[in-house]
């Protein structure tokens, strides 16, 4: 006989882990205790040493769905002579280093519960249990019990009370339990806060099915819904919400219903029916039931599955895929406190499907693109948020990486952990910032950690570096824009470095002062040397050539042809043209940037794609989804003192557009003419510095195309590629690559290793 004290870390509470190892002790005939403490789970376990060692190895082999076991710790001891097993009570003392886990999309058993006459939650909206429903998104801090979740206010009836206490029950400490007798409760309201009397599901379907847009209170905020094929609706919620142009989301009820309107092969079903439940960005079918104004002029669409019972509800009540896109104004945060949301969507919704269950943490929808065999997250947040991304090697110091201005998240890192946020969005208003330091706030306390370095962008006009300037009682740690990107792709496939690092974004503040964002760094975890770039051309305007690509058209075909752009290329009225060519050759309020996205942006404009966008990224998306996938020309660029002419690529274009070549081989001979000098340039670092791993980063290699021309040229080349797929490429990476420089740097100090 023996007796072993065992410590199980990681994502282990909330997800019947208890339940689980009360199950598999008692079927071995074990006796002992197992609960939840600060640190995750405790247990202790007596008995037979060859039941014991079966206990051990089951316990990770065996452990339930949701749960995510880190580590496993085991001290043996003389037997107690317990007798029977239990679960106790759980003990909230001591360093939190418990995790909590991600909301999680509705089980098959709830759904069949959902679905029966004969079941008490038959049609109950809040249905759950300890493999699905809200977590990070209710959660007020750990242990993960009810009283420290927004279920603390519902008391629960006498039937969920048993099943929760039931350890053979699947409800078994699921916190969110509840019942029509116990629980929430769904609502119809006007958009004057009147409640509307009927079923709440039943009568928003049919204001759907009028035309209506309904506001509806999810896990992680309020989304705003029409259905997909009314182009009146569609129409009208645009003008609402002020959204011009960028793509709506669509919900389908199942996969079948996803393939009438995508492409759907094996991955893209799978992503779609991950638990996460992210938005899949596929290749839309022609004729399919989408009205235009649900994504127009987009070769793709972003579809979601249900995963929340309100959803799958209201899907069958409809019959037909729904809009449902975030609840807010554009450039504003999402809506979730119900008092703002009916305030601020007051004049978008015409009702609202709301319920009383509060939502204590504002969290978008994931999105993802399906690449390589794998999903690339564009956006992290809902699904995966707050499971930490593991590191492979420590962080001696907790830090607090303050992340971008543009689709912002934060890191706070500990240990081998780096608990990247949910996305906050763009730093460019009091309630986003709000948002962005109550959620420092509550990472902080929710995973016990208190930083003592903090990292930063070196841009000193990013809200995110003053935040991080405001902090007493730290060491700041400024890191370069470019050198986060490529320390994010480190970090996402578990690599020290050094590799040739080709980051690819919008724009980044360089350590010249000048505006970056078509790099290639030599670069490791703690240091990045500039070893190539794109040459850099003026910005006419300033911030006006990102709204307005024509004008970045302007400054590079002024650039390829030495000032003399012959006629005929003019992408706007003559006059505005000229000012802006001699606003670009005398420098003022033109600052110069070697920026790739900058560089998409004018051939875009130049071939009459996109001249002024709406949202960011516009002209370049467009670009990509304009470009003949058949076509494998490219064109070439050549290598100056400067650096690498993207000028060329631009006069190439313009030469074959005044020649009369389709806009679509244009643009895929541009695009194949970026990755052979991307291929070219990592060819010629490699040859002088001998390094044989490549990192893409930066939004730039969100573009699909691009990517995989420019994986499929490194790899025929003899590189070793990273690219993304845990966290974004774009800046919703970036605050993981400042936590491990600044970790890195931290080690270094030290004269040690970062691995």
């Amino acid at each position: 006989m023996i007796r072993v004290e065992v410590r199980v870390e990681g994502a282990v509470q909330g997800v019947g882990f208890r339940p689980f190892v009360y199950g598999l002790a008692t079927g071995l005939g074990l006796a002992g205790v197992v609960g939840n403490d600060a640190d995750g789970v405790f247990v202790e376990a007596e008995g037979p040493r060859e039941r014991v060692a079966e206990f051990l190895v089951a316990l990770r082999r065996d452990a339930p769905t949701l749960a995510r076991v880190e580590r496993v710790g085991v001290v043996e001891g003389a037997p107690r002579g317990a007798r029977g097993f239990a679960i106790v009570r759980s003990d909230a003392s001591g360093p939190r280093r418990a995790l909590v886990s991600p909301d999680t999309a509705t089980c098959g058993d709830c759904l069949r519960e959902l679905a029966d006459p004969g079941n008490r939650r038959f049609g109950y909206p809040f249905v759950n249990c300890t493999n699905c429903g809200p977590r990070f998104t209710i959660v007020r801090g750990v242990p993960y019990d009810r009283p420290l979740t927004t279920m603390a206010g519902f008391a629960m009836c006498a039937a969920c009370a048993a099943e929760y206490h039931d350890p053979a029950d699947r409800r078994f400490h699921a916190q969110p339990t509840c019942c029509p007798d116990c629980g929430p409760r769904l609502r119809l309201v006007s958009a004057r806060g009147d409640d509307l009397p009927g079923d709440p599901v039943a009568g928003c379907a049919a204001l759907l099915r009028d035309g209506g847009v309904v506001a509806v209170k999810g896990l992680g905020g309020y989304h705003l819904a029409v259905l997909a094929s009314d182009e009146a609706a569609a129409s009208a919620l645009r003008r609402r919400k002020h959204r011009e142009d960028k793509p709506f989301a669509v919900m389908v009820a199942d996969v079948r219903q996803a393939a009438l309107l995508c492409e759907v092969d094996d991955l893209a079903a799978a992503l779609l029916s991950d638990g996460a439940r992210p938005i899949v960005l596929l290749p839309r079918l022609d004729g399919g039931p989408v009205a235009p104004s649900v994504a127009p002029g987009n070769r793709h669409l972003g579809l979601m599955l249900p995963y929340a019972p309100p959803h799958h509800l209201l899907l069958a009540a409809t019959g037909e895929p729904i809009v449902l896109t975030s609840g807010n104004v554009s450039d504003e945060p999402i809506a979730y406190e119900d008092a703002d949301a009916f305030t601020r969507l007051a004049g978008i919704a015409d009702v609202f499907l709301t319920h009383d269950r509060p939502i204590h943490v504002r969290t978008d929808d994931s999105v993802v693109r399906p690449f390589g065999g794998r999903g690339m997250l564009l956006r992290r947040s809902r699904g995966h948020v707050p499971e930490p991304v593991t590191l492979a090697w420590d962080v001696p110091r907790p830090v607090l990486a303050c992340g971008a201005e543009l689709k912002n998240t934060f890191c706070l890192a500990k240990g081998r952990r780096a608990f990247l946020s949910h996305h906050i969005g763009d730093l460019e208003n009091y309630e986003t910032l709000r948002s962005y330091t109550e959620g420092i706030a509550h990472f902080s306390r929710l995973f016990g950690i208190v930083p003592e370095v903090v990292a930063h962008d070196l841009h000193p006009e990013y809200l995110s570096t003053k935040h991080a300037a405001e902090l007493d009682g730290v060491e700041l740690v400024g890191v370069q824009h470019h050198h986060a990107h490529i320390a994010s792709c480190l970090a996402d496939n578990g690599e020290p470095g050094p590799v040739i690092g080709v980051a690819f974004d919008g724009l980044g503040h360089g350590t010249d002062g000048t505006l970056w964002g078509g790099e290639f760094l030599l670069a490791d975890l703690a240091a990045a040397e500039r070893a190539a770039r794109l040459v850099p051309v003026p910005m006419p305007g300033g911030t006006a050539a990102i709204r307005q690509p024509w004008r970045m058209a302007a400054a590079y075909l002024d650039l390829a042809y030495d000032g003399r752009p012959p006629e005929g290329l003019e992408v706007a009225r003559r006059d505005r043209w000229h000012d802006v060519l001699a606003l670009a050759r005398s420098g003022v309020g033109s600052p110069l940037t070697s920026s790739a996205g900058r560089l998409f942006d004018a051939v875009s404009a130049l071939i009459g794609v996109r001249g002024t966008i709406t949202y960011e990224g516009q002209a370049a998306i467009e670009l990509e989804q304009h470009a003949d996938p058949a076509e494998r020309g490219a064109y070439p660029a050549s290598v100056s003192a400067e650096g690498v002419r993207g000028a060329d690529l631009v006069r190439a274009a313009a030469d074959d557009l005044l020649a009369g070549v389709a806009p679509g081989v244009i643009a895929a001979r541009f695009h194949n003419g970026v990755a052979r000098l991307v291929v070219e340039r990592c060819v010629a670092l490699r040859d002088a510095h001998g390094l044989t791993t490549a990192a893409l980063s930066g939004g730039v290699f969100q573009n699909l195309l691009l990517l995989g021309r420019t994986v499929d040229g490194l790899r025929a080349a003899g590189f070793r590629v990273l690219t993304h797929s845990r966290v974004p490429a774009n800046d919703g990476g970036i605050s993981l690559g400042q936590a491990v420089v600044a970790a890195a740097r931290d080690v270094t100090s030290r004269g040690d290793s970062p691995t």
